[in-house]
């Protein structure tokens, strides 16, 4: 099996997860610049912002991996949206916020025909995808100037869905990876296991690599993953304290309080994600029926994190993270690469 480092030409089998709302090209370029595959979280980008990025990695000698969303975009619901505006009313009375009017802006959105014209005028030669994969005539057309792919299964099932449909390698998402959940096939989150585990399936079963996504903390955790089959890691938490990622400072205050619990949780977005757990989570539960669907429930939200970061809490904030937080804070993006990798 060819190991991710040889398919890509990168010195190191590590990526740095595509990490929306905490990271721009910096962190990117500085994990490509230390050996690694650094990535760019693409789906909240408009065009110009796109091509901007897709400008400065074309003077890169070193590839960069730029990483989509492939759901299906929900039509906003009117009446969830009164739902959902209706459980957050205690706390816009609390900070004296009138609700922002209901908006589709800002929305996370999946790869079109017109990304892809965009990508194709600079051919990045990696691709990733989150949620599966797009239509596949755009995928074909992604393949045809010889861009490697990847995306992401949380489940054996889905990582065969994938190489059947030519993915290059699998990214393998536990349930102690950071952030949101990959998941496509079904959205039983008791189907899915720790990276460890669904590394192990997925190395026995499938011919092409597979890359362990979650708990990658500090060397010994790189080292059990690549024991358990994985060809590679993808590192996210532990870039989040860098001084080249945007995490905001109430995050990165999360991040080293070593008594913080983790859950999964969709109310930040409408689709479950891991996080830190914070009051909003606490008292409408982490998986409510409140939010509305994916991507939605993010835009009621943003006054009222805007208003609590402003005071230094994280009460509204999405604090994204895998199960290994804070493990190498203090370094930056480059010194992580050659911890987590072994290298001086």
């Amino acid at each position: 099996m060819e190991s991710l480092a040889s398919l890509l030409g990168t010195p190191l089998p590590l990526i740095q997860a595509p990490m929306a709302g905490v990271q721009d090209e910096a962190l990117a370029i500085a994990v490509a610049q230390a050996g690694g595959l650094g990535s760019l979280p693409c789906a909240l980008l408009g065009p110009a912002q796109l091509e901007a990025a897709l400008q400065t990695f074309a003077t890169l000698p070193q590839p960069v991996n730029l990483n989509f969303f492939c759901h299906t975009m929900a039509e906003p619901d009117a009446g969830d949206e009164q739902r959902w505006r209706d459980a957050l009313a205690p706390y816009f009375d609390e900070y004296g916020i009138v609700p922002p009017p209901m908006s589709t802006a800002g929305a996370r959105r999946p790869l079109d025909a017109a990304t892809v014209d965009l990508l194709e005028a600079y051919r990045p030669r990696v691709v990733s995808f989150h949620f599966g994969l797009p239509d596949a005539a755009l995928l074909a057309r992604i393949k045809g100037w010889g861009a490697t792919v990847l995306s992401s299964a949380t489940t054996a099932e889905e990582g065969r869905w994938l190489q059947a449909r030519g993915v290059d390698a699998v990214i393998a998402q536990g349930t102690d990876a950071g952030g949101h959940r990959g998941h496509f096939l079904s959205v039983d989150l008791a189907l899915q296991t720790g990276a460890r585990e669904l590394v192990g399936m997925l190395s026995k079963t499938l011919t092409v690599p597979v890359i362990a996504a979650g708990g990658v903390g500090d060397r010994a955790d790189v080292q059990a993953l690549f024991a358990a089959g994985a060809s590679a890691v993808q590192a996210g938490t532990a870039y989040l304290l860098c001084p080249e990622a945007t995490t905001s400072p109430v995050h990165r205050t999360a991040l080293q309080q070593t008594e913080r619990a983790a859950a999964i949780t969709n109310l930040f977005s409408g689709r479950p994600a891991r996080g830190l757990v914070n009051r909003l989570m606490r008292e409408l539960g982490p998986l409510s029926d409140l939010a509305p669907s994916f991507p939605w429930a993010s835009q009621a939200l943003a006054p009222l994190r805007a208003a609590a970061e402003a005071r230094g809490r994280d009460d509204f904030s999405p604090l994204w993270s895998g199960s290994r937080p804070g493990t190498l804070s203090g370094r930056t993006a480059a010194q992580v690469t050659r911890d987590l990798m072994g290298v001086d």
